[in-house]
């Protein structure tokens, strides 16, 4: 007869032995301003199959505007949600695992002593990445959601923090394939813009006066089109060359809105076509209700009840700039990008680290840096 102690082994190699069974999987993580989330998938085909996810808003950019830094509670809260993710990823086995942090971390004075910490608590090992590398990822996680009649795509990508704003070749993605286009994504343009549904919902707290979304709306128009590049396809939008992909939290809720989900599914919203009256008409529905009013519709919750006018303001204003009739419905992005990178990309080469180089992460780190303080990025060829 086993011993406690030794039924105990037995289990742990019964457990081990299990686990080297199942087939391997890769891992996402992206950990943004408002939100925190896992994607869990196996290869398929050309695209993959999910098999576990995790979505939490923690809010790690909250106060970020007004302190320059991550307050002690969002961060208490971002751990304990990475914490929950650390012990989901016990569970498979993960051949390869990317994690990314995006503008919160890029923009807070302790976003690195931040990063440290996770590392230290959870155990996982996050890289923050640059705004392009940010659009880029958008961009390849909605590559099969491009319409073959267009000649632009727009993917817009509204963030917590930031918002990127990715012009892409139809034709050329198409063309290309998909690993060429893993490789070399081809983008025309692209912007990352330091405005997202936490920093206007905190700049401009909700007020029950006419003149609040207009003056929301005033402030992301001006913003976006600082970026000129950027005007040169506006022509091309009138004349229905182009359209929109939105990949965000603000354009599936909307959606779910306009669908009169009672609850949220993925499944009708993912992949569907949303007209721009239809959009503006569930804008309109929600501008009519106070906080707790939205709170109470299913798709959009108490989590983002707060935020979504402030996202709503920022894609009328795109849509005012670069008009189209319909915007393709993205619930995937920068998670979903990675994991194609991940299973369908080139390995990553392995670098040998020269004696008192910089390491990655700190190169990573300065580059964040210094496009962030340019406000708004330049133009980039795809």
């Amino acid at each position: 007869m086993l011993s406690s102690k030794a039924s105990q082994k037995k289990g742990r190699r019964r457990t081990k032995s299990k686990k080297a069974e199942q087939r391997p999987v890769y891992a996402a993580i992206d950990l943004g301003t408002n939100n925190c989330r896992l994607l869990v998938a196996e290869a398929r085909g050309k695209r993959f199959r999910v098999v576990d996810s995790y979505s939490q808003i923690v809010r790690l950019g909250e106060g970020l505007g007004a302190s320059g830094k991550l307050s002690d509670a969002s961060i208490d809260r971002t751990i304990a949600a990475l914490k929950i993710i650390r012990d989901k990823l016990k569970n498979h086995n993960v051949k390869r695992l990317k994690c990314v942090a995006t503008q919160a971390c890029r923009a807070a004075d302790n976003g690195r002593e931040f990063i440290a910490r996770v590392q230290s608590e959870t155990g996982l090992s996050f890289k923050v990445i640059s705004p392009k590398e940010e659009a880029r990822l958008a961009v390849v996680g909605a590559l099969d959601l491009m319409n073959d009649e267009k000649e632009y795509a727009l993917v817009v990508d509204i963030g917590g923090g930031s918002t990127e704003l990715c012009w892409v070749d139809v034709k050329k993605v198409r063309g290309r394939g998909l690993k060429s286009c893993l490789d070399k994504t081809p983008m025309l343009a692209w912007a990352s813009f330091p405005i997202g549904v936490v920093t206007i919902s905190e700049q401009f707290p909700e007020r029950a006066d006419e003149s609040w979304y207009p003056e929301m709306l005033a402030f992301a128009r001006d913003k976006l089109t600082s970026f000129e590049r950027g005007l040169d396809f506006s022509e091309d939008f009138k004349q229905n060359r182009g359209h929109l992909i939105g990949t965000s939290g603000t354009v599936t809720s909307l959606c779910a809105v306009h669908l009169d989900l009672d609850k949220y599914v993925r499944s009708m919203v993912d992949g569907s076509w949303l007209a721009r009256e239809d959009a503006m008409a569930a804008r309109a529905r929600l501008s009519g209700l106070t906080k707790e009013e939205r709170a109470s519709i299913g798709c959009i919750g108490d989590g983002r009840s707060d935020l979504v006018l402030a996202g709503c303001a920022i894609l009328e204003a795109i849509w005012e700039i670069w008009p189209c009739d319909q915007m393709r419905v993205a619930d995937r992005g920068l998670r979903e990008g990675l994991l194609m990178s991940l299973i369908h990309g080139r390995p990553a080469r392995k670098r040998k680290r020269k004696a008192g180089a910089k390491s990655e992460d700190k190169k990573a780190g300065d580059t964040a840096d210094a496009e962030l303080k340019q406000g708004m990025v330049p133009e980039h060829g795809g």
